[in-house]
């Protein structure tokens, strides 16, 4: 986890500590289980060396059957000297082919409005998902959705639950 963590650190300078612990308690979080954990490298200097991380972890619409297949994206990081060039969505494209492939219906997360929709996520409040925890009403487009098997969105709505280690209002603050 180290690699990860100097990852993490450097792209969320004020938060990176919170983020990293966050991320330990989703990998050992039974109700995170399933999670797809992917890194990006890059042949360095030194070797292979690690410039980005994404996670998804489990979730479920409050009171639904269970039989739906969500998660929730986060983090999604990108050291800062290799922003810019693609990695965080070539980390996105490959994890959400893997989870459409084990069959999940929707992916969800708390993100940048001006940098997600370009990975195919829309604001999940306009097509009845609502988040955990309450998002201020001028960060509502930074609750968002994407949808992995087609009319999945069009068929469910409801309250979001994250996972346990998640489900704390400090990680539902934009």
């Amino acid at each position: 986890m180290g690699a990860i963590a100097q990852v993490i650190t450097a792209a969320f300078p004020k938060e990176g500590a919170i983020i990293v612990d966050l991320v330990n308690d989703l990998i050992k979080d039974p109700t995170a289980q399933p999670v797809v954990s992917l890194v990006a490298t890059l042949q360095g200097d030194t070797g292979e060396e690690i410039v980005g991380y994404i996670l998804f972890s489990n979730a479920w619409l409050e009171g639904g059957d269970r039989t739906e297949s969500i998660v929730m994206l986060a983090p999604l990081c990108v050291h800062p000297t290799h922003q810019k060039q693609g990695i965080g969505g070539q980390l996105i494209e490959d994890a959400i082919q893997r989870l459409a492939a084990s069959e999940v219906d929707l992916a969800f997360l708390l993100g940048y409005p001006s940098y997600y929709p370009r990975h195919g996520f829309s604001p999940a409040g306009k097509q009845g998902f609502i988040p955990t925890y309450p998002v201020p009403e001028k960060d509502a487009d930074a609750w968002m959705v994407r949808e992995l098997k087609p009319g999945a969105a069009e068929s469910l709505s409801g309250k979001v639950i994250c996972a346990d280690a998640l489900n704390e209002p400090q990680h539902w603050q934009e």
